[in-house]
């Protein structure tokens, strides 16, 4: 059982992404031939025949509109792959995208956006311990309020989790 939950992009803001994306550029889905790439609507990888679309997400800018904080020059966007449509992740998905030996990054803010700490994480054989002690180290800081989990090779940003 896991005691965060890895967050998804929520219904509105997908709503506005299938539009025009955080970069300003309007939503290109495609049939995806090949399958497995992250989806960050529903945290799990895609199948072949499904139709997604690669976006530009800014999730500190989008938490920030919704708590005032004001992050500044960490305020980035990238890249993400969604469905075209998608009702969000099923029960029980538990930290998506987590296979022995990945590597992440879990970067951690405090109530303003601003980057408070964070650390390398490769995931453990126990996936699921591996994170659960990274976020409990994460949050033992009590300037955390929310952490993000990224990919190590492009920065692609996974989840969010914030505080219990």
């Amino acid at each position: 059982m896991t005691t965060y939950t890895a967050r998804p992009i929520g219904p509105e803001a997908l709503k506005q992404l299938r539009d025009t994306d955080d970069a300003g550029q309007p939503c290109r889905p495609f049939t995806d031939e090949e399958g497995g790439a992250p989806l960050r609507c529903c945290l799990r990888l895609s199948e072949p025949g499904e139709r997604i679309a690669l976006v530009s997400y800014a999730p500190l800018r989008r938490w920030a509109a919704q708590t005032w904080a004001k992050p500044g020059a960490y305020d980035e966007q990238g890249p993400v792959f969604i469905h075209a449509a998608c009702d969000g992740p099923g029960p029980g998905n538990g930290y998506p995208f987590a296979h022995a030996g990945a590597l992440r990054t879990v970067r951690r803010y405090d109530v303003e956006g601003r980057i408070v700490g964070g650390r390398l994480l490769e995931i453990p054989e126990d996936t699921t311990a591996g994170y659960e002690a990274a976020f409990a180290e994460a949050f033992a800081d009590p300037e955390v309020a929310l952490v993000h989990v990224r990919a190590l090779e492009y920065g692609c940003f996974h989840f969010e989790v914030r505080r219990p």
